[in-house]
Order: structure tokens, then sequence, then C-alpha cells
């Protein structure tokens, strides 16, 4: 019988409780799960690819069925390429599902061999987003509960460095 593989693309910059959970409930569904850092050059990141490539295969180190790998171009080519036939998405509120429903629709517009599922972000994570935890930990607020310890150390580093 063959693999089922998801693909969890993202920025991840950083990755956060949020993204882990959604990673970890993607796990109990998939025999493997691609974490795939998108390489967008419109982004302005905190953090280099390497750099959260390297954040996120520590972090899931201990689930060796999670794989991560970064890509750039058509994210539905990418998923082809890896070996994989769904997109896993999170969502946190409606304001999300706009977004991620034409982004869905535009990839099945493209392949109809490649599907979407959609995963609602578990309550404790419905409000976070790597761009709220950048902004928090820039003002020196509490990122503890938002981040793991690795993330937390890589988010003081850059943002107070020599310290």
């Amino acid at each position: 019988m063959p693999l089922r593989v998801a693909v969890y693309p993202g920025s991840f910059d950083p990755v956060t409780y949020g993204h882990l959970d959604i990673i970890d409930r993607a796990l109990k569904i998939f025999d493997g799960v691609i974490v795939a850092v998108a390489r967008n050059s419109e982004k302005n990141a905190l953090f280099t690819v390497q750099e959260r490539i390297d954040m996120l295969s520590e972090i899931l180190k201990d689930r060796p069925q999670a794989k991560v790998e970064t890509f750039e171009g058509l994210l539905v080519d990418y998923v082809r390429r890896a070996g994989a036939t769904v997109v896993i998405r999170g969502l946190r509120a409606v304001s999300d599902f706009e977004f991620e429903f034409q982004l869905a629709q535009m990839n099945r517009n493209i392949t109809r061999e490649v599907e979407t599922l959609f995963m609602m972000t578990s309550v404790p994570y419905s409000y976070l987003s790597s761009s709220i935890v950048k902004e928090v930990s820039h003002l020196n607020g509490p990122v503890d509960k938002l981040v793991p310890p690795l993330v937390k150390s890589a988010l003081d580093a850059k943002f107070r460095p020599g310290r």
C-alpha cells in the first residue's frame, strides 16, 4: 500500500506552537508530513531560510515521519515532485479562510491531482501568528508560551544581540 504523504507549506518565520499543533495532528492522519519552508523573496523575513530549516529540523527530530524541506515556485509542482497528494493548511479564523480558499481553488484549477485539507487550529493558538510572535518578542514581551525554547533563544539573539 502506498504511503500517504502531505505537504504543510509556509514561511515558518518563526515556527510557533500553532504550527507544531497542525503538524502533530497531520501526523495522526498521514504516514508522512513534509514541512515545506517557502522561499518567498517578497516577504521580509527575520530568519533566513536555512535558519528556519535548522530550527524546524531540530524541533521535529523526534518526529521521524516529519521531514523538513524548502521549495520555491508553484506549490502544486513541488507537491507532485515530492510524491504527495495533499496540502495541509491551518486556519485560525474566518478571515484566513477567504485567502486560503482562493489559493486552494487556484491549485485545484492547475491540477486535480492535489487536494487541500484545511485544519482548524486548536483553540489555544487561534490568535497566534509568526508576525505577532516577532512583534511581541521585538518589544521584549513574553513569548515562552508561544514558541519552543529554541525559537525563543533565536528571537532573543536577533532582537537582543550580545545579551
